[in-house]
């Protein structure tokens, strides 16, 4: 995506049409397209802007509508994995999304936990220790 001109620019633009130049003049002048001079001159002349306003499109889902929803499931146990949301939303919500989507709305909502991959038993060393009977949970090691 392509950069905002400067401020500096954009005042200098701004100056000139307020200073006798009409915004096309001033536009050709300090080589930016005619539109654009004539943007910076309506939103200086309406409320003084000259600061670039946050380009791109308002960052949003189509989950955040939902939100309540989706956590409630998450609240209630067993656990669901980011297919069974999808699968969830798209029978009961009619609603069709990716699981990369999924993820991004649980991630925003700080709801993220991954489970250790299954592995093969190590050939060189214990990769757990044996819970020692009082209760606790066994500690993950490093192979020794």
């Amino acid at each position: 995506m392509a950069r905002a001109y400067s401020t500096d620019l954009r005042q200098r633009v701004v100056d000139a049409a307020m200073g006798g130049l009409s915004a096309r003049q001033a536009a050709e002048r300090f080589d930016v397209g005619t539109a654009t001079a004539i943007v910076w001159v309506r939103r200086f002349r309406e409320g003084g802007e000259l600061v670039a306003r946050r380009q791109g499109k308002p960052r949003g889902l189509r989950l955040d509508p939902h939100a309540d929803y989706l956590l409630g499931l998450l609240e209630q146990p067993p656990d669901l994995t980011l297919a069974e949301l999808a699968a969830t939303l798209e029978r009961e919500r009619g609603i069709r999304v990716s699981l990369a989507m999924v993820w991004t709305f649980l991630d925003r909502h700080d709801m993220t936990f991954k489970k250790r991959p299954r592995r093969r038993p190590s050939s060189s060393g214990r990769t757990f220790r044996q819970p020692d009977r009082s209760g606790s949970n066994p500690v993950l090691t490093g192979a020794s």
